[in-house]
């Protein structure tokens, strides 16, 4: 019995031929490549506990991007003043980009750049990251959601439809810009009220359907939505690149 997938958990599969494939959202937990041709790949995304040729080089990707870009110390950090200038930091980074953004034709905004989502959409899921992490997660809001939130991708658009959020909307960017504004200036806020002995505190999600479930500490909710903010600036400004470059 099967769960469906093209290759079931365990089996073997040989002389795969993916050049030139691009593989978006692919679940690699525990996978075994070997013998295997990584010339001139790319490869973006969450990296634990990765080995190549024996030698773990997730700690060395980590300290590479902690070089190239300090804050990622502040945003991990386990000390609330570390944090608050964290998030101060990438407010800064996201008013900078956003202006880049809202000088775009507006079709530019909502376009997508390889597959990824739209400047629009990323604010969208931002919004969601935040209802999901600081007002369920640390707040414990029952129906935090807004409707036009973004889930990740290959959510069941029936479970989003639950939670209040509209898979159909298609609000622009001036349309969106308030509602982050506003869920920005609530992390500030939340922030500045947490003292050092809140970050320990361990929160239980209400028992409704939603994201996150289960137990969490504030600090571990405060380092997922920095991590998002931080993660999808880095994917926009790319993006913003490509987009600007096809004006010319």
């Amino acid at each position: 019995m099967t769960d469906g997938r093209q290759f079931p958990e365990g089996s073997r599969v040989n002389n795969l031929e993916l050049t030139g494939v691009h593989l978006h959202g692919v679940e690699l937990e525990g996978a075994r490549l070997t013998d295997a041709n990584f010339r001139n790949a790319q490869i973006s995304g969450e990296i634990d506990g990765l080995r190549i040729n024996d030698v773990e080089v997730d700690l060395l990707v980590q300290s590479e991007l902690d070089r190239r870009f300090p804050e990622r110390l502040f945003l991990r950090s386990a000390d609330l003043a570390d944090l608050r200038q964290g998030w101060l930091l990438l407010e800064g980074f996201w008013s900078a980009t956003t202006e880049r953004a809202s000088r775009l034709p507006v079709g530019l905004q909502v376009r997508r750049v390889d597959g990824e989502w739209s400047f629009v959409e990323t604010l969208r899921h931002l919004i969601f990251a935040t209802d999901c992490w600081l007002s369920r997660g640390v707040e414990l809001v029952s129906r935090p959601y807004h409707s036009w939130g973004i889930p990740w991708e290959g959510v069941d658009p029936a479970w989003a439809e639950g939670l209040g959020v509209d898979v159909a909307a298609s609000p622009d960017l001036a349309a969106v810009l308030p509602v982050r504004s506003q869920r920005q200036q609530l992390v500030r806020s939340t922030l500045e009220q947490l003292t050092e002995g809140d970050l320990a505190d361990v929160r239980s999600a209400p028992d409704e359907p939603g994201h996150p479930n289960g137990e969490h500490t504030v600090l571990q909710c405060l380092h997922v939505l920095m991590n998002e903010e931080w993660q999808h600036h880095r994917y926009a400004t790319r993006d913003l690149d490509a987009l600007e470059d096809s004006e010319g």
